[in-house]
């Protein structure tokens, strides 16, 4: 059972967010329509393909804003510890609403006479922020964890992964970026080799006051 340290929205105000994102979304996509505002009841199919850009945009929105729809949990490890990573349900369940994007633009394209540019803006917006603010970034970071337990620090990030136990360390660091923000962890082993675990490629943003409040509170024998 993970425990949950940032929970979604209320329903309430997701729905309420999601209501007015689709009403304004719809009262503008005529603009992709090769039809003038006056000529739209001459041509009432128009209002249906508004009806779909709208679903598109809102469906942009509740990838880009995970908190609508996916709580943030932090699975805790049987006998003492934590694992950090991001969870893999939420990466399908976006690519899944993900493709409803592309789907409603190219039938919108095959059945409409579109002003293009206008039309191209639209899928852009709604088609490339997501892949390159989530869906890449998740497949990129799939396999990526730290775990923290009262006995070792292991992680994975792509490439790097590593697994030490606290006998093997002389210290450990948190270092922070130029804004005050947790983004790496420095390890220095007995042996007198660091190791860099870099959080700010894994996409565990959500969680690095969970981490350091970790680190401070289990490991302030090794804190440097």
């Amino acid at each position: 059972m993970g425990k949950i340290i940032r929970p979604t929205y209320p329903k309430e105000v997701s729905i309420g967010v999601l209501i007015l994102i689709f009403i304004f979304s719809y009262l503008l996509s005529h603009q992709i329509f090769d039809v003038r505002v006056h000529e739209l009841k001459e041509n009432k199919h128009v209002y249906y393909g508004m009806f779909l850009v709208s679903i598109a945009v809102v469906t942009m929105v509740l990838i880009m804003w995970e908190e609508i729809l996916f709580p943030i949990k932090i699975k805790e490890i049987e006998g003492g510890g934590m694992i950090f990573r991001n969870h893999r349900t939420k990466l399908k369940v976006q690519l899944l609403i993900y493709l409803t994007i592309p789907a409603i633009f190219t039938f919108i394209y095959l059945e409409y006479e579109v002003n293009h540019v206008r039309f191209i803006i639209w899928a852009a917006v709604c088609m490339i922020p997501p892949v390159i603010e989530k869906i890449f970034s998740g497949i990129n970071n799939y396999n990526d964890y730290l775990k923290l337990t009262y006995k070792k620090i292991e992680y994975k990030n792509n490439e790097k992964e590593g697994s030490f136990k606290l006998g093997e360390l002389q210290h450990v660091a948190i270092v922070e970026d130029e804004r005050k923000v947790i983004h790496k962890i420095e390890l220095l082993l007995k042996n007198n080799d660091t190791v860099f675990i870099d959080l700010d490629e894994m996409e565990l943003d959500d969680f690095y006051d969970s981490i350091d409040t970790f680190i401070n509170t289990h490991y302030k024998q090794l804190l440097k």
